[in-house]
């Protein structure tokens, strides 16, 4: 049976997911086959894997699937076996072992999920069967204590797998002291026991001010500071986590193109636009209000999981009519996957597949297609052409269009400088990108320099620069050794031990 280790936070956006992922890469450089795990993802970022031997498509969350790059393993449905997709703030998609498998209601997700757990709990022992180490993800804090009777993604996952645990603190945010102390000692004994010891994250300064604290936090709890991360804002990675569109890496300054990403409530798999980021002659916005789109040469509507409730929503704010206008002054629109879907001419959702049963909704009009909701979701890597030059994406959708007039472009359809596609991460593609960014260049009257960024390229020294990081900030030794060691640590008293 292989090793296992839960990275462990003491809240939200962390650091978890860099940690986990730099950690992967870390292993798998000394020679250790090594698997990303993480038991529940809440998040509508996410990625198509394909059964190697049925070509059966599945969905994980993207951070396991970036997680999976970084450990040079395959990416699988069991390294996230559970992944929730918001639709509302009371309702969640399921997604169990790659598919789609209902809903679950707020009421229900403290209590409801036994279900759940017996599928991460599984898929973890059967991982451990065939890799070296696994290394999981937890998820939020790892003292929620109000879901800790029925929680598997935290110290109910390492308690499961008698795992070892390191527990990720931001710094940046302060506090981290007493939030390293508190999440501690808010655990029972035995979840206590498997707490090993501290990263703290995200540090800016001179690590010399800040050792008196992780003297004091170690002699407090007896327990190892395994290292101190600094902040390095150019280390981001494929996020599941909304909360990292603050930290994506969009150019403040001047910009040759200026794109506007229209931020929707039900945003998903925002990495979209992640390889536009990095291109020096490109300014990337988000927006959220019509008049943000003043000045932009092209818009983005990119994925989402509530496509009419975000329509809707897109209406309440003056953004259709200001999307129109942008394409009447001749503006490049790209829509992505839902995005591209409001582009169309009608929403149809007769077995509400994302709510109320005969839900329907004009969209805005810019591209003849149809869209009619189905049941079953749809699951690929697709392949082609479009532009003149080889393209590829992924799709996740249960939309099924019908194209009318417009002309077809990547799975959906084109009328002029208003693209639609169904293909999701068709930007990544470095020959794609340049010639759709050639065309928004033509339609603003501008000159655009193309091929300068690789984007694989980057996404892979990013990888590389990241375990550069962890092994020199970090103890991968006692990290390793803690994989094998159970030492006797102490319990902190007086709270719920």
């Amino acid at each position: 049976m292989g090793r296992g280790l839960l990275v462990a936070g003491t809240t939200s956006d962390a650091g978890k997911s860099v940690v986990t992922t730099g950690i992967c890469r870390a292993l798998s450089r000394r020679g250790l086959s090594v698997a990303p795990f993480k038991a529940q993802n809440m998040s509508n970022n996410s990625m198509v894997t394909l059964d190697p031997v049925t070509g059966t498509g599945s969905e994980i969350g993207r951070a396991q699937w970036i997680q999976a790059v970084a450990a040079r393993a395959v990416p699988e449905p069991a390294m996230n076996p559970v992944l929730l997709k918001p639709g509302s703030d009371r309702t969640s998609h399921v997604v169990v072992m790659g598919a789609p498998a209902g809903r679950l209601e707020a009421g229900e997700f403290a209590g409801g999920r036994k279900h759940l757990a017996d599928a991460a709990f599984a898929a973890l022992d059967e991982l451990r069967s065939r890799f070296d180490v696994v290394v999981c993800e937890g998820a939020g804090s790892a003292a929620e204590i109000n879901l800790r009777a029925h929680d598997y993604v935290n110290m109910g996952l390492a308690r499961h797998g008698a795992m070892p645990t390191i527990l990720v603190g931001d710094i940046d945010r302060g506090g981290v002291f007493a939030s390293m102390y508190g999440t501690l000692a808010l655990l029972d004994a035995g979840d206590q026991a498997l707490i090993r010891g501290f990263v703290v994250n995200k540090f800016r300064g001179d690590v010399g001010l800040l050792r008196p604290g992780l003297d004091s936090l170690e002699a407090l709890t007896g327990r190892p500071v395994l290292g101190v991360l600094p902040w390095q804002r150019d280390l981001w990675i494929d996020s599941e986590d909304s909360l990292a569109l603050t930290s994506r890496p969009a150019h403040d300054g001047a910009g040759v193109l200026t794109v506007a990403v229209v931020m929707l409530p039900r945003i998903s798999n925002f990495t979209d636009v992640d390889a536009l980021c990095l291109e020096p002659d490109v300014r990337v916005r988000f927006v959220d209000d019509p008049r943000a789109l003043a000045g932009a040469d092209a818009v983005i509507l990119p994925g989402t999981r509530a496509t009419l409730a975000d329509l809707a929503w897109l209406r309440s704010r003056g953004l259709d009519v200001a999307l129109r206008e942008h394409a009447r002054r001749g503006g490049a629109v790209l829509g992505i996957c839902g995005g591209f879907q409001m582009l169309g001419a009608v929403i149809e959702d007769p077995d509400g597949v994302e709510g109320v049963p005969g839900s329907s909704a004009e969209g805005l009009g810019l591209l003849d297609v149809r869209t009619v909701f189905a049941r079953e979701k749809a699951l690929r890597l697709p392949t082609g052409s479009a532009l003149g030059v080889a393209a590829s994406g992924y799709e996740i959708h249960h939309g099924r269009i019908t194209v009318g007039s417009a002309e077809e472009f990547l799975g959906g359809a084109r009328a002029g400088s208003v693209f639609g596609t169904m293909w999701h991460g068709s930007l990544e593609g470095d020959a794609l990108r340049a010639a759709w960014l050639r065309e928004v260049a033509t339609a603003a009257d501008r000159e655009v320099r193309t091929g300068v960024v690789s984007f694989p390229a980057a996404r892979e020294a990013r990888l590389e620069a990241l375990a550069d990081l962890i092994e020199e900030h970090l103890d991968v030794d006692l990290l390793l050794g803690m994989l094998a060691d159970e030492p006797a640590l102490p319990t902190l008293t007086g709270i719920l031990s």
